[in-house]
């Protein structure tokens, strides 16, 4: 004789589940409507779920909790933003306060609206619609070039020695290491002086 009224537990909610309402993953069952993640709260399927012990989240929530960290890791263009991960239960690191910078404009709007910043090549003032970040420096865009030879500059191909910014090619050129193997190319000999 069947029992009645009974079936599974529910994996999230703890209530009963019915055979018509049910979803099983890893061998627990859910509501259909309890089978969301854990952390963003999403609909989940089949295709879409990663378990960790006992929780389940959807596979970008799983990666940003459990996946690898640092540079390179990224899910492609658009992950930079100033989520810490609060949300899925991760530490912030010390966050530096705000320090304002010096700013050597002395006009008293200046001094209460911000004032603009100075590039760092050519000393004219920098407006946000014009301004470049390299090196930790302000620059126009158009001053944004290889100390050397001139070429455009972006964040690919800046690098930086002594707060001058240079291509990639130049930077080698000039301050990378000089001999026999080091050359440019093909049989290349560089004379180091």
């Amino acid at each position: 004789m069947p029992v009645w009224g009974g079936g599974n537990k529910c994996g999230a909610c703890g209530r009963t589940v019915y055979h018509a309402e049910e979803v099983q993953c890893d061998g627990r069952s859910f509501h259909r409507c309890c089978f969301l993640c854990m952390v963003c709260r999403k609909n989940l399927d089949s295709t879409t779920v990663a378990i960790h012990d006992e929780e389940i989240y959807c596979k970008s929530c799983y990666g940003k909790k459990y996946g690898p960290k640092g540079y390179g890791y990224g899910q492609g263009a658009g992950t930079l933003n100033m989520d810490h991960g609060e949300r899925l239960g991760i530490k912030p690191e010390s966050v530096q306060p705000h320090s304002p910078t010096t700013n050597p404009n002395t006009s008293k709007f200046a001094q209460k609206y911000g004032g603009a910043e100075k590039c760092s090549r050519c000393g004219d003032s920098v407006y946000a619609a014009e301004k470049i970040i390299g090196a930790g420096k302000p620059w126009h865009k158009n001053c944004f070039r290889c100390a050397k030879c001139g070429k455009s500059l972006d964040s690919t191909t800046l690098t930086e020695k002594e707060g001058e910014i240079y291509c990639k090619g130049c930077y080698a050129k000039n301050f990378g290491p000089k001999g026999f193997g080091y050359g440019q190319g093909a049989g290349a000999l560089v004379h180091a002086q």
